[in-house]
C-alpha cells in the first residue's frame, strides 16, 4: 500500500503540473490518472489502498472542508445566509425529480427506482467545488458580492438533501416501514445538529488551545482528530438520528475563525499545505472508482437522464437566486459551479446494485457516466467561466 501512494504522490504531482501548464485545472489531471492506473485501467494501485480508499477520501474531504470553514466569515454567511439554504435544497430536489421522471419514460423504472438514480446523481460534489470556491475568494473573484461563500455554504448542504432522499427511497423499495414525514423532517434536524456539534467542538477547541500553549501544527492536529471523530460519531448514532457531519467539520472552522481570527488565518495557511497532498488522495481515489466500461452500458439514454437531470438543477439554480442582487451573469456562473458529480456517486453508486435492486447494475452504470461527464466539465466550467461572468476585486 505504501508503494501505492508513493506512486499517486509522485504522479499526481506530475499531473496537477500539467494539467496546469495546458491553462486546466490541476484536478483533472488528477482524476484523469486515478482512471489509468487504478483497478481498471493499468491496475498500479494495490487492494489494500482500495480497500481502505474511503477513509482516505472522506480524510481528505475532511481537510478541505474544515480550510473552508476558515475562510468563511459572519458577515459573508449573514449575507448569503437565505439563499445558500435555497441553493442546498431545491436545485437537488428537482434534479432528482426529474431524473426520476425521465428514468420512468426511458429505462421503464418505477417512481422508487427512479426516485433511487435521481437522489444518488442530485447530490453536488464538494471535493470539485470547495477548493475552487476557495481559490476564487483568495483572488477576489466574485468576493464583492459574497459568491464563493455563497456557493461553498451551499454545496456543503447541498448532500444531506440527496443522501437523505436517496435513503428514503431505498427504504421504500426494499418495503421496510418507514414515516416519510419522519424522514423529511430529520433533514433539518441533520443539519440543525451538525451545526450544533461543531459549534460545541469548535469552543471546547478553543478553550483548551487557550489553557494549553501550543504551537500551530499541533492545533492542525487536534482540529483534524476532533473533526475525525466528528463524523465518526455521525456514524455510531446514523441508526438513531442523523447528524450532517461534514457540515459540522465546517463549522468548527468557522467558530475558530469567529471568535480567534489571527489564529484561524494561521491555521488555514497550515491546512492549505496539508491539502497539497490530501487532494492527490481524493481525487486519484474517486477516479480510480470509475469503471468506463460500465458508464459505456448506459449509452445514450445515461447521457439524456443526465442532461434532463442538469437541466432541472439548473432551473432549481434560477429559482434559488431570484430577488437577489446577483445579475444574470452571476446566475449563470452559479448554475455552472453546481454542476460537478464526484464524491457521493462513487461513495454511493454502487449501493442499490449490493442490496439487490432490480435496476441496481443501470443505476450504477448511469452514477459513473455521471462523474466522468459533469467532473471534467464542471470543473473546466468553473474555471473558465469565473474571471468572465464575475466581479474581481483588487485585493
Amino acid at each position: 500500500m505504501v508503494t501505492s501512494i508513493g506512486i499517486i504522490t509522485i504522479l499526481g504531482l506530475i499531473a496537477n503540473a500539467a494539467f496546469k501548464r495546458l491553462k486546466l485545472p490541476g484536478l483533472l489531471g488528477m482524476l484523469f490518472l486515478g482512471v489509468v492506473i487504478g483497478p481498471y485501467g493499468l491496475g498500479w494501485m494495490s487492494q489494500d489502498l482500495l480497500n481502505v480508499s474511503g477513509d482516505f477520501r472522506k480524510l481528505a474531504l475532511i481537510i478541505i472542508l474544515l480550510r473552508a470553514g476558515l475562510g468563511i466569515s459572519r458577515t459573508e454567511l449573514n449575507r448569503v445566509g437565505v439563499t445558500a439554504l435555497k441553493l442546498s435544497c431545491i436545485p437537488g430536489i428537482l434534479e432528482g425529480l426529474s431524473i426520476a421522471a425521465v428514468s420512468i419514460k426511458l429505462l421503464n423504472f418505477s417512481f422508487i427506482e427512479g426516485g433511487i438514480l435521481g437522489f444518488i446523481i442530485a447530490a453536488v460534489s464538494p471535493a470539485v467545488v470547495v477548493p475552487q470556491m476557495l481559490s476564487f475568494s483568495e483572488e477576489g473573484i466574485g468576493t464583492k458580492k459574497g459568491i464563493p461563500t455563497l456557493i461553498l455554504a451551499g454545496a456543503s448542504i447541498d448532500d444531506v438533501f440527496a443522501i437523505t432522499i436517496f435513503t428514503m427511497f431505498l427504504g421504500l423499495y426494499s418495503g421496510s416501514h418507514m414515516n416519510i414525514g419522519i424522514q423529511l423532517l430529520s433533514i433539518p434536524i441533520s443539519i440543525l445538529l451538525g451545526i450544533v456539534v461543531g459549534i460545541a467542538a469548535g469552543l471546547l477547541l478553543i478553550k483548551f488551545f487557550e489553557k494549553f500553549h501550543m504551537r500551530d501544527t499541533r492545533k492542525v492536529l487536534y482540529i483534524l482528530g476532533t473533526a475525525i471523530l466528528l463524523t465518526a460519531l455521525e456514524n455510531a448514532l446514523k441508526s438513531k438520528i442523523e447528524i450532517a457531519g461534514l457540515l459540522g467539520v465546517m463549522t468548527i472552522g468557522f467558530i475558530i475563525l469567529e471568535l480567534r481570527p489571527e489564529a484561524a488565518k494561521r491555521l488555514s495557511g497550515k491546512f492549505d499545505k496539508i491539502w497539497i497532498f490530501a487532494e492527490i488522495l481524493l481525487f486519484v481515489l474517486v477516479a480510480a472508482q470509475v469503471n468506463i466500461n460500465i458508464a459505456l452500458n448506459s449509452g445514450i439514454k445515461g447521457f439524456i437522464i443526465i442532461a434532463v437531470g442538469l437541466l432541472g438543477r439548473s432551473i432549481g439554480v434560477f429559482v434559488s437566486t431570484i430577488g437577489t442582487e446577483l445579475n444574470y451573469k452571476e446566475r449563470l456562473f452559479c448554475i455552472i459551479a453546481y454542476t460537478p458529480k464526484a464524491t457521493v456517486q462513487a461513495a454511493i453508486g454502487a449501493i442499490p446494485l449490493s442490496l439487490g435492486v432490480a435496476s441496481g447494475e443501470t443505476i450504477l452504470a448511469i452514477a459513473v457516466l455521471a462523474i466522468i461527464i459533469t467532473a471534467p466539465l464542471g470543473a473546466i466550467g468553473i474555471k473558465a467561466t469565473a474571471r468572465k461572468l464575475l466581479t474581481v476585486e483588487n485585493l
